[in-house]
């Protein structure tokens, strides 16, 4: 069972952060941006409160681009070793996106969905137990529902 609060950091520990509050919903991103910040196929998102995120040790670093749909993004992360922490709007929506491998206590981590799969690598295997998502979803409501559908007790 997950602690409150949470606590992550990038590889080489320079940055570390905590969430005071349980996220909203966990899932995977097949966008072509995610799969080059990632280096890898996809990418495991927790989507955080951005009054609820602290960072609590370091000083990281802050780039800004333009998503697959056009919104202005920023993203923080080590200046040292490069790790991706967390990913924001400008202008902000009140939410983050944490990348769920910066976090110190990973088992809990279950993603109820993927979006952008119409960009998902083609040996990627799509349960059909997630929801999925060709783009990004208009509408979160049903992935916020099947992460709360999970019943994880936060402490």
């Amino acid at each position: 069972m997950p602690k409150l609060p949470l606590e992550g950091g990038c590889h080489c520990g320079s940055v570390r952060y905590r969430i005071s509050r349980a996220p909203l919903m966990v899932y995977n991103c097949h966008c072509t941006n995610c799969q080059k910040i990632s280096a890898s196929a996809f990418n495991i998102s927790a989507t955080v409160f951005e009054d609820a995120f602290e960072i609590t040790g370091g000083a990281p670093a802050r780039i800004e681009w333009s998503s697959d749909v056009g919104t202005q993004r920023y993203g923080l992360l080590c200046g040292t070793c490069g790790t991706r922490i967390v990913h924001g709007m400008t202008p902000t929506n009140g939410f983050l996106s944490l990348r769920g491998g910066t976090l110190d206590d990973t088992s809990w981590l279950r993603p109820v969905g993927d979006i952008w799969t119409s960009s998902a690598q083609s040996w990627v295997e799509l349960s059909p137990e997630r929801l999925q998502y060709e783009r990004q979803p208009e509408d979160y409501g049903d992935l916020v529902q099947a992460f709360a559908d999970l019943a994880i007790a936060f402490d």
